[in-house]
């Protein structure tokens, strides 16, 4: 069902846009790779976009049904835009769809752990939200590199803002984050 449209021309809502846009911006972020330790490398920077869209996701499903709707849409442009960043690092139409689907498979099991790890939160702590951050926003950096738990700190930040917007203002593809904080320096 994804797929069919996935590859269709035209993503179903123009609010959509708008909120990826700002997933984006947020996720480019030199906080998050400079104090929190997400690579700075094309891996690290779908994880930092990845991220911003589970939180984005889980906050729009709680807009029941509307928002569901523009989850779907908002997958959707995320997908379209994996696409047309392969082409433009020279990936061949015949690779591309694989890669895309490669990412698709990524994505979601990424989707499932963050929320996971996210709704375990309150009864357990962040320890499985750091685990989560390690193995997929941190995953390329040797055993102990980047500060998980003060990315789960981040990520918990990020969801409370979210939480804290109207519905209305998202469906309507207004979309704000909360600046990271810069993390001390140990002395």
């Amino acid at each position: 069902m994804i797929w069919k449209r996935l590859f269709s021309s035209q993503p179903r809502s123009e609010q959509a846009w708008p909120l990826y846009g700002v997933i984006v911006d947020q996720a480019r972020n030199p906080i998050l790779y400079r104090d929190y330790g997400i690579p700075d490398s094309l891996d690290g920077r779908f994880e930092a976009i990845v991220l911003h869209l589970v939180l984005v996701l889980r906050r729009l499903k709680r807009e029941f049904p509307a928002g569901l709707d523009l989850a779907e849409a908002l997958q959707e442009v995320f997908f379209t835009d994996m696409d047309r960043s392969l082409r433009e690092m020279g990936a061949g139409d015949l690779g591309v769809g694989k890669r895309v689907k490669k990412m698709a498979e990524g994505f979601m099991g990424r989707l499932a752990a963050y929320e996971a790890a996210l709704d375990a939160v309150a009864p357990r702590g962040t320890a499985e939200l750091e685990a989560v951050l390690r193995r997929n926003a941190l995953g390329t950096l040797p055993a102990g590199g980047g500060d998980a738990m003060a990315l789960a700190g981040y990520v918990l930040a990020q969801e409370a803002v979210l939480e804290a917007q109207d519905g209305a203002d998202l469906r309507a593809g207004s979309l704000t984050f909360a600046a990271p904080s810069v993390v001390p320096a140990d002395d």
